[in-house]
């Protein structure tokens, strides 16, 4: 997917610009209805249809007291879940005090005068200095500069709106199918594959060992999980925690997988947590330690095996 980080670079696209604006943590089935409004544009009258979201996550600068600690998708696992959807472009603008003190109507006039055609945004979405700019400005703003403005009501799940808030705390609570329901799709946590100690290798069970970045993971233990590898998917068991066993103190994510993936350092791994099979555990040697990894392997396969 193409990556913008200039409203500028809207001018380079050379064909009317439909965007969707928001933070669109996690995409969910919310921000997709949003997401939506701008492809079907795009779709209608020709041109590219985009995301327009701000890195850092904004509360960071603004509050950083108040800002989640972990986030459901970085700026690279989000271009891969929007893709789907039908956007063209994602255009990331950074964000920091001076972006933040960007008057809101002046926002909304720098994206119209580099060829955006359309606005969709969550009718309750409020933006710009001191967050002023609001549905009332987009439809003022809208109707004086000859752009379409979409406001999006909020998507419900058991009778509550649905929120990135909301699917943070499901998956801290280890309520994934929650998680899945308020996403539309499973919940998948992204990194790059590092550098590890390599003892999974020398017990008989090589894994990729995941740099963990912002975002939010499930519960520590041993997991039946899928994968994304090079376009394909995989089915293993990974350990999410500290290894007791080796007394490490570093919170990782590794996965070993059944069938040979070849060497996989620097590839980004999208994992999906579909089962917690055990708690993380303290035992008395390797060898132990040995044996309960091909107890977890046949459990793991026999999970994986149930969706098949």
């Amino acid at each position: 997917m193409m990556r913008l980080d200039s409203i500028a670079d809207l001018n380079g696209l050379n064909a009317p610009v439909h965007l969707a604006l928001g933070v669109f943590d996690g995409v969910h089935l919310g921000h997709q209805e949003v997401i939506g409004r701008a492809v079907a544009a795009a779709r209608k009258e020709g041109g590219q249809a985009g995301v327009l979201t701000f890195d850092p996550y904004p509360l960071r600068v603004l509050a950083p007291e108040k800002a989640p600690k972990r986030l459901l998708a970085s700026l690279d696992h989000k271009s891969r879940i929007l893709e789907p959807l039908g956007v063209d472009f994602l255009l990331a603008l950074p964000f920091d005090q001076k972006r933040a003190k960007v008057a809101a109507e002046d926002f909304i006039r720098e994206l119209i005068q580099a060829g955006t055609r359309t606005i969709a945004a969550g009718e309750d979405w409020r933006f710009g200095h001191g967050r002023t700019g609001d549905r009332n400005l987009l439809g003022r703003l809208a109707e004086e500069l000859n752009f379409r403005f979409e406001a999006v009501a909020p998507v419900m799940t058991d009778g509550e709106r649905i929120s990135s808030t909301r699917v943070r705390q499901a998956i801290r609570d280890g309520s994934l199918e929650a998680a899945r329901k308020m996403l539309g799709r499973p919940y998948t946590v992204a990194g790059k594959v590092v550098e590890g100690r390599k003892l999974g290798r020398e017990l008989g069970f090589p894994t990729a060992n995941l740099e963990r970045g912002e975002e939010q993971y499930p519960q520590d233990g041993v997991w039946a999980v899928r994968a994304m590898v090079k376009g394909q998917i995989r089915d293993g068991v990974a350990n999410l925690g500290v290894r007791p066993t080796i007394d490490d103190e570093t919170r990782t994510l590794e996965v070993h997988f059944f069938d040979e993936v070849g060497d996989l350092y620097g590839e980004l791994l999208e994992v999906e947590f579909v089962r917690h099979l055990r708690d993380e555990r303290k035992f008395a040697n390797l060898e132990e330690l040995k044996g309960q990894l091909g107890k977890d392997v046949v459990s793991a396969q026999v999970v994986l095996s149930e969706g098949d």
